[in-house]
């Protein structure tokens, strides 16, 4: 890293809290260093309480732009000049970019999602999917798979400070689809089992699992499960959340997050520099099974 900076070197960030843990910092340098382009990739600790500032500090510095994660995805768009369709309709944004100081948001996680799934050979398009989660991921998700064609979604929410954004989610995707949603209480479990047992797939697309609530499950036990049901988790520090443990008891196809990071960082990378990322030395780097079941042993100490 000595090497490549110089005064020349450009600078794009990711803020969000918790952040210590992310791989993003790892996979963009590697990928920078692998092109052979002079940008230097870091996070910062910021929450809601500094956010504005941190923009304001994006603008100041000139940065190329920036990654966005919990909290702030859903709260930053207010500090920006403008956003795109997709972030727009979802109601977040994970990707800043600085265009000659005009800050556009962007949204790149439902691309990373359903292209991770591609990736491993799983089609719900035409099929029934069940998600847990109405923040800026879960968000983006659901919005993208409707738009890319999946039948029906059962998303399932406790009722904080995100039930009203599901609500307009569900609102958005009966407007600009013809995906079939329905909107329930996550604390209903019976329910959650209910929709759960015709589906093809469960996502677990809260910050459930990861800190500081690793060890939990928005799922209580194994048995809302089936062997034949594909169980994906947004989650991918650590590597195997207490959901993704229960889903393989249970003897489902399971996937954790870091191809949806892989996929929707690329998006973003191509965002900010114009060139894709090469996916396939950068699952070797970051120890990416993206096949159904994630190897554990190579990662477990990372």
């Amino acid at each position: 890293m000595a090497e490549r900076i110089t005064g020349h070197t450009e600078l794009i960030g990711l803020m969000a809290y918790p952040i210590r843990h992310s791989s993003s910092p790892a996979m963009h340098n590697e990928a920078f260093a692998t092109l052979g382009l002079d940008y230097a990739y870091l996070a910062f600790e910021v929450d809601n309480s500094t956010l504005e500032d941190a923009v304001k500090g994006l603008r100041a510095l000139k940065m190329v732009g920036s990654n966005v994660s919990m909290p702030n995805k859903t709260v930053v768009g207010q500090y920006l000049d403008e956003l795109s369709p997709a972030a727009k309709m979802a109601g977040a944004v994970n990707t800043i970019v600085n265009d000659n100081g005009k800050l556009i948001g962007h949204i790149t996680d439902g691309i990373g999602y359903m292209q991770s799934l591609k990736d491993n050979d799983i089609d719900v398009i035409g099929k029934k999917m069940t998600i847990a989660g109405a923040g800026g991921a879960a968000t983006a998700i659901e919005i993208q798979a409707a738009l890319d064609g999946v039948k029906e979604m059962s998303i399932f929410n406790i009722k904080d400070k995100f039930w009203a954004n599901a609500e307009e989610t569900v609102k958005k995707i009966r407007e600009n689809t013809d995906c079939v949603v329905n909107l329930y209480d996550l604390d209903d479990k019976e329910k959650l089992r209910e929709e759960i047992a015709d589906s093809y797939l469960f996502a677990q697309a809260t910050g459930v699992g990861m800190k500081p609530l690793e060890g939990q499950s928005v799922v209580p036990d194994e048995t809302f499960f089936r062997p034949d049901l594909i169980v994906t988790d947004t989650v991918y520090a650590p590597r195997e959340t207490e959901t993704l443990r229960l889903a393989k008891k249970a003897g489902c196809k399971t996937m954790n997050g870091l191809g949806m990071m892989l996929f929707q960082g690329d998006a973003a990378f191509h965002l900010w520099t114009g060139k894709h990322m090469l996916i396939d030395h950068m699952k070797e780097v970051l120890f990416v099974n993206l096949r159904y079941d994630v190897l554990l042993k190579n990662t477990e100490n990372q």
